[in-house]
């Protein structure tokens, strides 16, 4: 932008990518709220497990400084049709593959133990602006069989399933779910 005496003014946008996946979690969480009130399913996002160490008050607010407790593992659990769920959401602004760091390790560890228990776990992947369920038995086999730090697109393409955005819910992953597990 040019100001008088022609200077030049540059902003630059601070980008922060911590809650880049918060538009979706909000869609989850809202089509969980359809589920849970039309008795279809029960799906709730677990609260991240915090140790309060310090409250101060300054003026009208309460200032509060916390520790993670443990290790959190999937962000949503759940249960529809008698079977366990359970599954997190991931977003990334990657057009070409999701980065596997993007997954710890003690989640994946997670994801193997929910497997050999017979429940159903996946994750629900944001890329290109499309929203995919991508089984947790395509991600394990994914990572035994690769060395790539990355899922690429056309895999995820491949070996996920398309969530078409609907009205109600807008995010109807259960219909997916019914699709593939029973």
């Amino acid at each position: 932008m040019l100001y008088p005496n022609n200077l030049k003014k540059e902003y630059k946008k601070n980008i922060s990518y911590a809650n880049r996946g918060m538009d979706l979690e909000a869609i989850i969480n809202d089509a969980n709220k359809f589920y849970e009130i039309n008795d279809l399913a029960i799906i709730y996002k677990k609260p991240t497990p915090v140790c309060i160490t310090k409250v101060t008050y300054d003026k009208n607010k309460a200032l509060t400084k916390g520790l993670l407790q443990s290790k959190s593992t999937l962000d949503y659990v759940g249960i529809y049709k008698g079977k366990y769920l359970d599954f997190d959401a991931k977003s990334t602004n990657s057009k070409t593959s999701f980065p596997l760091n993007n997954i710890s390790n003690h989640q994946l560890k997670h994801i193997e133990k929910i497997l050999q228990h017979g429940g159903i776990t996946f994750l629900i992947l944001e890329i290109n602006k499309e929203v995919f369920l991508f089984p947790g038995e395509n991600l394990i086999y994914f990572i035994k069989h690769n060395t790539r730090k990355s899922i690429p697109y056309e895999y995820i393409k491949e070996n996920g399933h398309l969530i078409n955005m609907t009205y109600n819910p807008v995010l109807d992953y259960l219909k997916i779910i019914e699709e593939i597990y029973f």
